[in-house]
């Protein structure tokens, strides 16, 4: 998904950006919202692959994920950060900046990620080679913390948090 586009057409005017960081979770592992069951709150992660699965994080921020894999397995991607061209470089450096920058809540659970008028990602317009983008550990977990399934693009400045001795790209 990196390097793809997120695009809210909301009706006010369209917001997007390009995806430049993301994580990756699995049920097979305790980071996973999904890990020990499937509840009322996480049955949209069981879902199909391609809708969305929003859930709100300590209460307080929304955070938009990608449902992946296969239905009434629990996998999915999480959008870390997003490049907004001529906005501030940080406008949507992280999860809870995203959705807020996007406008996405709740209401955009269970979604499908391209057949609808409000939400939506599209292919990217150039290739992402592997030595454009940066693999590491995911942020802000107790559990499952040594897997590496985040991902962000090398030379971006709206990156969340760099891994350490990667140093912000200078313009």
């Amino acid at each position: 998904m990196i390097g793809c586009y997120l695009i809210n057409n909301n009706e006010k005017d369209q917001v997007k950006g390009i995806i430049v960081e993301t994580e990756a979770y699995s049920q097979e592992e305790e980071a996973c919202h999904g890990f020990r069951k499937i509840t009322q709150s996480n049955k949209s992660l069981f879902g199909k692959p391609g809708t969305f699965y929003i859930y709100k994080s300590y209460g307080i921020h929304h955070c938009l994920n990608i449902v992946t894999d296969k239905e009434n397995f629990a996998s999915g991607v999480l959008i870390r950060a997003v490049f907004i061209s001529n906005k501030n470089e940080r406008l949507a450096s992280g999860p809870g900046l995203v959705t807020k920058t996007f406008g996405v809540d709740l209401s955009f659970n269970s979604l499908e990620v391209i057949n609808n008028k409000s939400l939506c990602i599209t292919q990217r317009d150039s290739k992402i080679e592997e030595k454009d983008l940066i693999q590491t550990t995911r942020i802000g977990i107790s559990k499952a913390k040594n897997i590496k399934w985040r991902w962000y693009l090398k030379n971006s400045r709206s990156v969340s948090k760099r891994l350490k001795g990667d140093r912000t790209p200078k313009f």
